[in-house]
């Protein structure tokens, strides 16, 4: 069996592109010209023919120390050796530009000699259309232009253009740089490049400075948040899963997603993580998005995050697949699921934007009640059904609790958005509404016998979304019931001190891997039911699992503390960000730190 490869990686980006680097200096991962296309590099996804771009030493990987310079998404990876030792700074541009930032289709290398006599070469190896056609490369007078289907990319450098194209080796006596960009590129120099880097350094800088952090792990959330603003494009304002696709949950099985698109839920969950950090802009472009694709037709589970509401579900035979373990998937079929989740979570998230005082709304914002009333009316009727979970089984429709659960809080929150904008008489019959729900959930989703809420109503297995409930408004943290579910959940529903999201089977057999948000629900549960210290406990053992950058994946594998799934997770770095934020606040109403200076 192939050797596993570990998620070691680190991520750049600068809300145009995202790109994977590991510690051996190769990008991995890259799909231009967005998030969503195919790639450019994927040795990720196939060690021989899925593209790389590295530096050798004497034709070799070498294994150095990779960081972010301190609070940005610029990674510095330093190497040592017996020649001498260099470094490897890689970033994509984000200039300030008036009140924004541009941010230009370009990935930039510049490596730099820190002593000695060192002795390099470029492996530039571009497989465009996820290595699916012919990649050519040829030499211009000034860059190598890179020619298929996917292209035109254009590699400029102040190294011999020869050395480049013939994987020659140089001699590293200067800083020396490899600018990649989408489309005809502006000229770059040495002088650009620095410029650049010190202008994207100070930009990063500057976002990480108005993050209001928590006492609790302040480290630890900015990263996560700084990971969060990578997932955020751009262009249209839309939020998507994850930067990759079809590294499997668990391996051996067929547990292979592209989430590289924008799921409503996920994205309202990103938003209201920012939010709580005082970032606002990407909730607001969010909406703008939301509002897009709203106007299209009935709402969806995930969409292109140019709002195409198709993503065909194809696999490509020809990728070996993370490690050999395929099939290796692009699209997702859960664009055609019935989610009914998803109405409370785009509530929430309008909700908590359209009362923040730090915002100002225009007449068009305050427009947004009817598509609120259209999402509260879809919850009433639909919250009786069967649908295929947050989870997205794929063909097990079931009454769901943390569904029915949801659609409770699109109708309850909906019904405090009527009662701000005047609509009292609708606000009332949303409220009786809601107070019925409440009750059918609580009396059908919690199992006497069994001790603990089920995954659906009248149901008999645990699910780890149920660990929500307290933060909805739904039941008291301390209810017997809650308390009674955690107890339960921590000895039935986790596996290697982690917490999994099920454990009964699904459309592909019983799950083996924990879901690291879980682990994260279950840690702010604990801290929220008065059990501080089980809560920092939890926090911290997660935490453990974290790679040498900060950065999570979906999954563990229990058995083995590797990560697995699509990475980096935005939904993994939203729970760390709650999670920490609700333990901080804890922490200080229990210490007495509730004035300033204490």
């Amino acid at each position: 069996m192939p050797e596993i490869p570990h998620l070691n990686h680190g991520i750049i980006g600068n809300g145009s592109l995202l790109a994977l680097i590991s510690p051996s200096s190769a990008i991995e991962w890259l799909c231009l010209p967005r998030f969503d296309s195919p790639s450019v590099f994927a040795r990720l996804l196939d060690a021989n023919s899925g593209g790389v771009f590295r530096i050798l030493f004497s034709g070799e990987e070498v294994v150095g120390e990779m960081n972010y310079l301190q609070n940005t998404n610029i990674l510095c990876t330093r190497f040592t050796n017996e020649d001498g030792a260099w470094e490897l700074i890689d970033f994509a541009p984000r200039l300030p530009r008036g009140w924004g930032e541009e941010t230009p289709i370009r990935l930039t290398r510049l490596l730099r000699p820190l002593g000695g006599r060192i002795r390099l070469s470029i492996d530039f190896d571009p497989r465009l259309d996820y290595a699916r056609g012919p990649t050519q490369i040829v030499t211009l007078h000034d860059c190598l232009e890179v020619r298929g289907r996917g292209g035109p990319l254009f590699l400029q450098t102040n190294l011999p253009l020869t050395y480049v194209a013939g994987k020659h080796e140089f001699t590293l006596d200067g800083p020396v740089f490899l600018s990649l960009s989408y489309g005809t590129p502006p000229p770059i120099t040495l002088a650009r490049v620095l410029q650049e880097l010190e202008l994207t350094t100070e930009g990063w800088q500057r976002w990480a400075k108005t993050c209001a952090l928590p006492l609790f792990k302040p480290e630890m959330v900015l990263r996560s948040a700084l990971c969060l603003k990578l997932h955020a494009f751009e262009d249209t304002g839309a939020i998507i899963a994850a930067a990759t696709t079809s590294i499997p949950e668990a391996l051996g099985t067929e547990r292979t997603w592209d989430y590289r698109y924008c799921w409503l839920r996920d994205a309202a969950f990103v938003v209201e993580a920012l939010r709580r950090l005082s970032h606002l802009r990407e909730g607001e472009r969010f909406l703008r998005y939301l509002r897009n694709v709203a106007e299209m037709g009935p709402l969806q589970p995930l969409y292109g995050i140019d709002g195409d509401p198709s993503a065909p579900e194809e696999i490509l035979g020809h990728l070996a697949g993370f490690g050999g373990h395929g099939p290796v998937r692009i699209g997702n079929a859960a664009v055609d699921q019935k989610q009914h989740d998803l109405m409370g979570e785009l509530v929430l998230c309008m909700e908590t934007i359209l009362r923040d005082p730090r915002l100002v709304h225009n007449e068009e914002d305050l427009r947004f009640f009817p598509f609120i009333r259209r999402l509260v009316e879809k919850a009433i009727a639909l919250a009786p059904q069967p649908d295929t979970s947050i989870w997205e089984f794929r063909s097990l429709l079931r009454n769901y609790t943390f569904s029915r659960a949801m659609c409770w809080a699109a109708i309850n929150r909906g019904a405090a958005i009527a009662r701000r904008f005047n609509e009292t008489s609708l606000a009332s019959a949303w409220e009786n509404i809601a107070a019925r729900e409440q009750e059918v959930i609580l009396e059908h989703g919690f199992n006497a016998r069994l001790g603990f809420f089920t995954q659906t109503l009248d149901g008999a297995f645990p699910d780890a979304s149920m660990l929500l409930l307290p933060t909805l408004g739904l039941i008291e943290p301390k209810d017997p019931r809650f308390l009674s579910t955690l107890d339960h959940y921590g000895q039935e529903l986790t596996a290697g001190g982690l917490m999994m999201r099920y454990r009964n089977e699904d459309d592909f057999g019983a799950p083996t891997s924990t879901f690291t948000i879980c682990s994260f629900w279950w840690a702010e549960a604990l801290a929220l039911a008065g059990r501080l210290e089980e809560a920092i406990d939890v926090f911290e053992r997660v935490c453990t699992y974290a790679n040498p950058v900060g950065l999570f994946s979906e999954d563990v594998d229990p058995s083995t503390g590797r990560l697995l799934g699509n990475f980096p997770q935005a939904y993994t770095h939203v729970g760390l960000i709650n999670a920490a934020i609700t333990i901080s606040e804890l922490i200080d109403a229990r210490d007495g730190k509730v004035r300033a200076w204490s």
